[in-house]
């Protein structure tokens, strides 16, 4: 069988001011797929990456920072 691997995961608390906010939320609605590979050694990177900045946007909106 293949062994299950368990990661162990953090909480980030940041301090950030309403327009740095506003500005990050635009940001990680903005950038995407050409971004996160282009800065990743490889796919797999690539999609952490993704997961981490989708992880990021869903915290932001739950402050209130959802730019349409």
């Amino acid at each position: 069988g293949q062994a299950m691997s368990f990661e162990a995961h953090l909480i980030l608390t940041v301090e950030l001011t309403e327009r740095q906010a506003m500005a990050l939320a635009q940001f990680v609605k903005r950038v995407g797929w050409t971004e996160f590979r282009a800065n990743a050694i490889d796919n797999d990177e690539a999609y952490l990456i993704r997961e981490a900045v989708d992880a990021v946007q869903r915290e932001l909106r739950v402050q209130g920072y959802s730019p349409r």
